[in-house]
């Protein structure tokens, strides 16, 4: 079999696993190009047959710690859940990518509690970016304090890791409900310099919390300057771009660039103008674990690419 055809069979494999939905989303590199498999797929026979390498890193999502609301009373559990599946994966990932809303209020008995459940992740490396309920405190010092040191207390930063480029991007400090987010011309330009001189086969990973495209403008599902960014990053023959905030599966291509926002583990929110506005949801309780969960993202080193799986914690 070539590897164009094995790449189309491992993708349209990937996409019946999403079709069941899934607790996150696990992430590989095949031939440069990032693509989503449901984690439970990943397992044993079925992920053997996806053809996926070793699990990069897994991404999880809008835990919002402190929040106790008829949604889910137990977010606390929901994240030790989804916490116990990443420690289960029998090929654990070096890396875990928060993307925001890590608690509810931004106070410090939430960041706390965090903490300590999220110290329970059998991973090499915790990186973050902040939701705007992690700054909800007037200095966002909380946030900050505690995860502030690899941006220098920016918010934006980049690492690399198995010669993946990972940029993590800031678009919640000027959050107003219902409006779209932004970067600004500051991180925009430590952005383009940040690129400049990579070579355009380096895979890159860009995650920040509010959706990088424009998903739906009336409830502010998007990052009004982030065309900008984009311009940057067009040159690059993979990029996958994740965030949270929307608590739901959303994805699309563009070139290529991939778009992927990722469950909550503590709550659903309707559809894109399904509901007068944003905000918790509740479902019936044996509906819950199906619409919580994570991604995790894995490496292919031949040909060189990333896929995402998504799993639930049902």
């Amino acid at each position: 079999m070539s590897s164009a055809t094995e790449n189309t069979a491992s993708r349209r494999h990937a996409l019946k696993c999403l079709a069941f939905g899934g607790a996150g989303t696990l992430f590989t590199l095949a031939g440069g190009v990032l693509t989503p498999v449901d984690l439970a797929c990943a397992a044993g026979e079925a992920g053997k047959r996806t053809g996926l390498g070793a699990p990069l890193f897994v991404q999880i999502s809008d835990t919002h710690i402190g929040f106790n609301k008829d949604a889910n009373p137990d977010v606390a559990g929901t994240l030790q859940q989804t916490i116990e599946l990443v420690n289960a994966m029998p090929d654990r990932p070096d890396l875990v990518i928060h993307t925001g809303d890590i608690t509810h209020l931004s106070k410090p008995a939430e960041f706390d509690t965090a903490a300590l459940l999220m110290s329970k992740l059998r991973v090499v490396e915790l990186h973050t970016t902040p939701g705007e309920h992690d700054v909800a405190d007037a200095t966002a010092s909380e946030y900050f304090n505690r995860y502030g040191k690899p941006s220098a207390n920016r918010g934006y930063y980049s690492f690399d890791h198995h010669g993946v480029h990972f940029v993590g991007l800031v678009n919640v400090l000027q959050f107003k409900p219902n409006s779209l987010a932004s970067l600004g011309a500051g991180q925009l330009a430590w952005l383009e310099a940040d690129l400049k001189g990579r070579s355009s086969s380096t895979p890159v990973v860009v995650f920040a919390h509010m959706p990088m495209w424009n998903i739906y403008e009336p409830w502010g599902w998007g990052t009004a300057d982030a065309e900008q960014a984009l311009g940057y990053l067009r040159r690059f023959g993979s990029v996958t771009v994740l965030n949270g905030h929307i608590h739901q599966i959303v994805q699309k291509v563009e070139g290529h660039i991939t778009f992927h926002t990722a469950r909550s583990t503590a709550y659903p929110q309707p559809a894109a103008g399904a509901a007068p506005g944003p905000g918790p949801l509740k479902v019936p309780p044996d509906e819950l674990p199906k619409r919580l969960g994570v991604s995790t993202v894995s490496l292919r080193q031949h040909p060189r690419t990333l896929a995402l799986t998504d799993r639930t914690l049902a």
